[in-house]
């Protein structure tokens, strides 16, 4: 990690916290927060380098997501402008069709969403708080051109629920980040891919991709572990 990073520890995921997202990918609307994690490893900076991801799982594909990290321990009935101290866009890198796979048999997520550099994510910055980062809309370019678009006003879950829920259900303290979920629009990678990240009508990261085509293949078999997270 480079020194714009603050410091990493559990790393939260909010799935299908976009109504539009939901309906996209033909799954129904939670009730509550839906949570998946990945490993800190998988955590690298978008700052213009390229990273390697597998090629031979069939799909990947990108999510763009605000970032919050926490800057204090949890404590009940504190506020989200109290609890993170500072914000990034990251993308959440999928192996769809492992992920697919995986559902189906109603096994973890870990193969599909928790892969090397599957979490890239770009310069962080202080937080202004939720009423001042929640019309601003946020994006992806791929190549020059947008991709995908939200704003944090559209969450289903707002980012003080999503901070409560983590909390009292998994725990939540200093150097922890949580992918607050992807708005519509997303898609396949592809190999020489360039990614942009942008806050308003400001770049905040950037990246290049490179599909590694002699990685061996996500098992999705059997021998895992059961259980849906």
């Amino acid at each position: 990690m480079t020194k714009a990073f603050p410091e990493i520890k559990n790393v939260y995921c909010v799935g299908r916290n976009y109504r539009l997202h939901a309906e996209e990918l033909g799954n129904a609307v939670p009730d509550h927060p839906m949570l998946f994690m990945k490993p800190s490893h998988a955590v690298v900076a978008a700052e213009g380098e390229t990273i390697t991801l597998p090629g031979t799982s069939g799909e990947v594909h990108y999510e763009v997501e605000v970032v919050l990290h926490i800057g204090r321990s949890y404590e009940p009935g504190i506020s989200v402008n109290e609890l993170v101290d500072s914000m990034a866009l990251g993308i959440d890198l999928t192996l769809r069709s492992v992920q697919d796979g995986l559902k189906a048999k109603g096994h973890p997520w870990l193969a599909a969403k928790g892969f090397l550099n599957s979490a890239p994510i770009g310069e962080f910055r202080p937080f202004p708080g939720v009423e001042e980062t929640a019309a601003v809309p946020f994006s992806l370019n791929i190549n020059g051109s947008q991709v995908q678009q939200g704003r944090m006003v559209d969450m289903i879950f707002s980012p003080q629920t999503i901070v409560d829920f983590v909390a009292e259900h998994y725990g939540l303290g200093a150097g922890d980040l949580i992918f607050t979920g992807t708005p519509a629009g997303v898609g396949p990678v592809h190999d020489g891919d360039q990614f942009e990240l942008f806050w308003g009508n400001e770049t905040c990261g950037s990246l290049s991709v490179s599909l590694d085509n002699g990685r061996a293949e996500v098992s999705v078999g059997a021998g895992e572990s059961a259980g849906t997270p």
